[in-house]
């Protein structure tokens, strides 16, 4: 069987630079997008390190004709395009609800719902073209699934994700795609470091966590695996929490 191709938004930190580089250790065939050449490009050399084959575009997901290419590239390089992760997303401006401004607005949903969408509507054009379909894994979060306080856009837009991760399952079970969704929790990337501001409050998120401790990227990026993979072949449109047991009941909001 020849190398998976499979396409990484966001891939340049955290989940979707640790995605990246679990494929590479595999062998795959790895298309990563990004904002920043300079970056893309030095995680393609560590791709290649690490045992697979890599190509960098630079691409900005709120851009139709970015992700057109981004996708195209992909194809035209490696003839074909079997896994998607469409990991790109920001965390926006914490902010109670009379904050929320046109400006915050479109900060967060045009890069976690309309770049989800546009990278979803490139995908499917890819994939309904091939024999054997493919499999397309979106990111929301552990906020996709309940509220928080004071994170309204955020959430809102991770809601979206969910919903949108629905409907393309069930437009593109009849052309072989499978379209689900990772719900990650707290999860020590940049984001996370920047949206709890301080060790102080890291701390305080870990002691309410069941298992006391915020994921690893790498944990995230195995779960990604394994629904891109035929060991998933009869999962579509589901959003799989990796939460460390935070929905199970333990206090969503620790006292900070």
């Amino acid at each position: 069987m020849s190398a998976p191709v499979v396409l990484i938004t966001g891939a340049l930190t955290g989940i979707g630079r640790a995605t990246a580089l679990a494929y590479a250790r595999d062998g795959a065939n790895v298309v990563v997008g990004g904002r920043h050449q300079d970056k893309g490009d030095a995680l393609v050399e560590e791709l290649r390190r690490e045992g697979g084959q890599g190509l960098f575009v630079k691409a900005d997901v709120r851009h139709d004709a970015e992700v057109r290419n981004l996708v195209d590239r992909a194809v035209e390089h490696f003839g074909r395009l079997d896994v998607a992760f469409n990991n790109a997303g920001t965390e926006g401006k914490l902010a109670p609800l009379t904050g929320v401004t046109d400006e915050t607005y479109e900060n967060t949903f045009d890069t976690n719902v309309k770049g989800t969408l546009l990278s979803l509507k490139h995908e499917f054009r890819a994939m309904q073209t091939q024999d054997g379909g493919g499999s397309i894994i979106n990111v929301s979060s552990v906020y996709g699934l309940v509220g928080y306080p004071g994170f309204a856009l955020y959430v809102g837009s991770k809601h979206a994700v969910v919903g949108i991760t629905k409907t393309a399952a069930l437009e593109g079970a009849r052309h072989g795609i499978r379209v689900n969704a990772v719900a990650p929790g707290y999860t020590r990337t940049e984001m996370y470091e920047r949206a709890t501001g301080s060790d102080a409050v890291r701390d305080a998120v870990d002691s309410v966590l069941p298992m006391g401790r915020a994921a690893v990227p790498d944990e995230i990026a195995a779960a990604v695996q394994y629904l891109g993979s035929d060991k998933a072949s009869y999962i579509t449109g589901r959003t799989l929490a990796l939460d460390g047991g935070l929905l199970a009941g333990a206090p969503l909001f620790p006292n900070t």
